[in-house]
């Protein structure tokens, strides 16, 4: 038998598999073709203190090896979330992890406050990738400063498992990292999308209304796990690493590199039976290795 469970701080995941906030919807949209209780973990849609409908159309594009989208969290409130979604999937035996954003820091708090009541939430996936208002509409992610006070704000106001999800549109991912383990961070995920866009060259428009998107998909896997691997050997605190994981391959290549467990995301589009199918590889190829815990891959990438 292989031990698949792997802990993230106090939060134990019985496998390293779960599926990114943005891809999956809270979960229930996906009961009909896997059994949602195989899972790690499932990373909600990101959640506002209030309802967002989201950027205009078109908000979601191909491009060669992946996608562009350009949704803006469009989602009806934490509210809503309580007492509408979350008595339709707190039964499920994986850990359900809410992705927080807001567009200052108060904002954040709000939806904390509130997701920090409820039972069964170990833990929250806060998204610094959203527009701070207060700054001109630059993301918290890409200012240490800045990412190191929402942080700190929402440590204050959470006591479980609190993840920080890293924006990869930066100089240095490392000071950002090391910043917000200061603060507080129990674990930091990493990469949120790349800012990338489409034209059209016939009509000689932008393909998104937004004009730019955040870029996903297997083309960023290789940029994905650098930054995760520079990462793991710049703070001391569990990394969860995503960016274009399509197969247990690439999930096993992120564990080396030093991912302590990983998310599966625009995959998802493609089949929505690929997170347990990867559960199902991983194990084999665990036991063809020899290897008896899964977490002895976290970070064994050898030097050439």
């Amino acid at each position: 038998m292989v031990d698949l469970s792997v802990h993230i701080k106090d939060l134990h995941l019985k496998n390293p598999v779960g599926t990114a906030s943005g891809t999956f919807g809270f979960g229930e949209e996906y009961a009909d073709f896997i059994d949602l209780n195989k899972l790690g973990a499932i990373y909600v849609k990101g959640l506002t203190a209030k309802n967002r409908e989201g950027n205009p159309y078109p908000r979601m594009a191909e491009t060669p090896s992946g996608m562009l989208n350009a949704v803006g969290l469009q989602n009806k409130g934490v509210d809503y979330f309580i007492s509408d979604i979350w008595p339709r999937i707190k039964h499920y035996d994986t850990e359900i992890i809410p992705n927080v954003n807001g567009s200052t820091v108060e904002e954040y708090i709000e939806v904390t406050e509130k997701l920090n009541e409820l039972d069964n939430i170990n833990a929250i996936e806060l998204n610094i990738s959203c527009p701070n208002v207060k700054e001109g509409g630059m993301a918290f992610g890409v200012s240490c400063p800045s990412a190191m006070a929402v942080t700190e704000a929402v440590r204050e106001v959470f006591d479980k498992t609190l993840i920080v999800k890293l924006s990869p549109n930066v100089t240095d991912i490392t000071e950002i990292a090391k910043g917000v383990e200061d603060m507080g961070a129990d674990a930091v995920s990493l990469v949120n999308t790349f800012l990338a866009m489409a034209i059209d060259a016939k009509t000689r428009k932008p393909v998104l209304s937004t004009v730019t998107g955040g870029l996903s998909g297997p083309a960023i896997k290789p940029i994905a796990l650098r930054m995760v691997w520079q990462v793991y050997h710049a703070v001391q605190i569990p990394v969860i690493g995503m960016g274009g994981i399509m197969n247990a391959t690439d999930a096993i290549e992120f564990m080396l590199a030093g991912a302590s467990a990983i998310q599966v995301g625009t995959a998802n589009f493609i089949d929505p039976q690929v997170s347990v199918k990867l559960i199902d590889d991983i194990t084999a190829y665990c036991k063809e290795q020899k290897i008896d815990s899964v977490s002895d891959l976290t970070g064994q990438l050898k030097q050439v």
